[in-house]
């Protein structure tokens, strides 16, 4: 089988966010870099965070992904991290946004410089409320804050921009 760049994409895109499952890391925006060598496949990805405590779990799920997809043998699939590049929510695609939403996370700001601040309107991914207010700059994860939505009366998470 021939290996390419996009086979190995095909097969990223299967590979969800442990913290959240439905989201795939190709639509949170973390592939970098995806070189085929002769001897090896070279992922690299890039955190949503630094010290994010998935990301090991993130490399070992996106090296199997990619092994079973294109039938080949655990060492030549690498991953790597980038410190080159950092991270941004704009990466995030408009699917990636659009599932974050469905899992009950509003998406980030549009534009990655926009500060998330107790004043920033934010829609509720419940109901689209923007009478919201941030509760919390610390969520379940130090990726997401902590909002609560006076129309519904729901709490939710809203990732942070970076």
């Amino acid at each position: 089988m021939e290996k390419n760049p996009d086979q190995v994409m095909a097969a990223l895109t299967q590979v969800m966010d442990p913290e959240i499952p439905r989201v795939s890391i190709v639509d949170l925006g973390m592939v970098e870099r995806i070189s085929v060598v002769p001897d090896a496949i070279v992922i690299t990805l890039i955190p949503t965070y630094m010290g994010c405590p998935a990301t090991r779990l993130i490399a070992e799920r996106a090296q199997m992904q990619v092994k079973q997809a294109l039938q080949l043998p655990l060492d030549m699939v690498r991953v790597e991290w980038s410190t080159d590049v950092a991270w941004t929510t704009d990466r995030v695609t408009e699917t990636g946004r659009r599932h974050l939403k469905e899992f009950g996370i509003a998406p980030p700001p549009a534009t990655g410089n926009t500060l998330l601040t107790p004043d920033v309107p934010v829609s509720c991914p419940l109901c689209g409320a923007t009478t919201t207010t941030m509760e919390n700059l610390f969520g379940a994860t130090a990726c997401r804050s902590l909002y609560y939505c006076r129309q519904c009366k729901n709490p939710f998470e809203v990732m942070k921009p970076t």
